[in-house]
């Protein structure tokens, strides 16, 4: 038995084309055809899948450079070989400038064989690079989403700040009517909200913290399946399919149980009328470099489903913020998007197949750990009562931000300075003869970061402690090389609580844990 071959033959003479196809025998192939003899029935022809077209020269009813022509205006790489009884140098030449992968003549074909493994050998290098070409601008795309989203994230977390502080602030007021404690409760929960939004486009973006540990796949979808069976619904059935020698991998227990629940979402959604979710786990070795991806063992984790599937165009968006495809109201395009930072955080890679009518599969690579990680979470102390009368020094170059913080720390009874810029509060902190044993900055500033201004403060008040906050997460920020590991740090939006512990915490601290 040959290698399988799916030719097109361009040729008016059965017996010509009976003779290519001995010939293609010959060289070890088992050639499956089809005999065509006009550009119409060529268009028809191409909608199957062909490897590789042999057309004859001179034909009474169809020119093969039209036929070269219509490969080119389809996008279609297959390999076309002419041949011909007899032919000049220039036709030849013309013939080749047009796209044709090699030139034969019909008294001389023993070298159709060698010239079909050479132009296969070189159709499939074309579509590796071009498939890693796609790989690689789609990881740029996303690389740059990313950036915009962390963009957007960091400055709509100033506007909740606000949003949130003053509402738990006038809702801890005194006495409200009952119209006004709702009002400011619906605010918060809007605001809550949209802080659930930007804490999705952080892990988009890959600025959210996670907390690593050892995980083993298995044990998570199994915790997770009474869970996952109500959430499908009774139309819908789910099969687990876990391979017992599975490695473990990195990754944070609860993000990465919302990356199984968001892909089941998807799954259930694309399927209305019912079908079959599959949830599969293995180890795999990839033996050369992919896209993100270093050779070595892996975890798999995979789920199908046998839905309405997605075309081309839609599976190369389907991780990007805010994409959806369904009706309004019905999601935000944010759970693909999620579950494409997670994973990316992780250190792994996420793929997608998928054909219209037929469902699909995401398929998720983390990389395998040989050995338990440290459990990484911590318990809040206790720090008693939030009230204070220290002086503390605050930095923050957003108005809004810095009135609401202010007024928080007043509540509770500490004195407050003001600054919008590092060298006002370098000044200030020079200039004031009082004590002053905290400083709350924020660490991106204007013409001078937070760091290098709490370094210019500590040169006159070597003993000032210090917070740092952000719209971004503290894992963000010390992956910039921004702040010290076990820096205090508290990330936007937060309540005034927050802000309240994090002081009393900072300065009650013992010495050698401030930095």
């Amino acid at each position: 038995m040959g290698k399988p071959l799916r030719v097109l033959v361009i040729e008016d003479s059965e017996d010509d084309a009976l003779l290519l196809l001995r010939e293609l025998r010959r060289g070890g192939y088992d050639p499956e055809h089809l005999r065509i003899e006009t550009a119409e029935q060529m268009q028809e022809a191409l909608k199957q899948k062909w490897d590789l077209i042999v057309s004859d020269y001179s034909l009474p009813r169809f020119d093969p450079l039209s036929a070269l022509k219509i490969l080119q205006e389809r996008g279609l790489d297959i390999p076309c070989i002419l041949v011909s009884g007899s032919v000049d140098e220039t036709t030849i030449l013309n013939a080749m400038r047009a796209g044709a992968a090699d030139y034969l003549m019909k008294d001389n074909l023993m070298r159709l064989s060698a010239a079909v493994d050479r132009e296969l050998r070189e159709a499939e290098g074309r579509k590796d690079r071009r498939r890693l070409e796609e790989q690689f601008r789609h990881a740029q795309k996303m690389e740059a989403i990313g950036r915009l989203a962390g963009g957007v994230a960091h400055d709509f977390n100033n506007l909740l700040t606000v949003i949130t502080g003053y509402s738990e602030l006038l809702l801890g007021a005194g006495s409200l009517n009952d119209f006004t404690r709702s009002a400011l409760e619906e605010i918060k929960k809007a605001a809550e909200r949209g802080g659930t939004l930007t804490r999705q486009l952080l892990v988009f973006s890959r600025k959210q913290k996670l907390v690593p540990k050892s995980v083993n796949l298995n044990d998570l979808v199994a915790n997770m399946e009474k869970m996952l069976g109500r959430l499908i619904g009774e139309n819908i059935s789910m099969v687990s399919v876990l391979r017992p020698d599975i490695g473990l991998v990195r990754a944070d227990v609860g993000q990465f149980e919302q990356v199984l629940m968001n892909l089941v979402v998807n799954a259930r959604d694309a399927m209305p009328d019912g079908g079959k979710l599959t949830i599969e786990t293995s180890n795999v070795d990839l033996t050369t470099p992919q896209v993100d991806l270093a050779p070595g063992p892996h975890v798999l984790l995979a789920v199908s489903d046998t839905g309405i599937g997605m075309d081309a165009q839609t599976q190369s968006h389907v991780f990007e913020p805010f994409f959806t495809t369904k009706e309004a109201g019905k999601g935000t395009g944010l759970g693909l998007a999620t579950v494409y930072g997670i994973v990316k955080q992780c250190s792994g890679a996420i793929t997608v197949y998928s054909e219209p009518g037929r469902g699909t599969t995401f398929r998720i690579y983390l990389p395998r750990v040989d050995q338990a990680l440290e459990d990484m979470s911590t318990q809040p102390q206790s720090v008693g009562s939030l009230n204070g009368s220290e002086n503390i020094l605050i930095v923050e170059d957003d108005p809004e931000v810095r009135r609401l913080v202010c007024e928080i720390l007043r509540s509770k009874g500490y004195q407050v300075l003001e600054s919008t810029r590092g060298d006002e509060a370098i000044r200030i902190a020079g200039n004031f003869s009082g004590p002053l044993p905290l400083m709350i900055a924020d660490v991106i500033l204007p013409e001078m970061s937070g760091p290098d201004v709490v370094r210019k403060v500590k040169e006159t008040r070597p003993g000032i402690r210090t917070i740092f906050i952000s719209g971004y997460t503290d894992e963000a920020v010390l992956r910039h090389g921004m702040l010290e590991p076990g820096t205090a740090f508290l990330s936007k939006p937060f309540v005034p609580e927050d802000l309240a512990r994090k002081v009393k915490e900072v300065l009650t601290a013992p010495k050698a844990e401030i930095r």
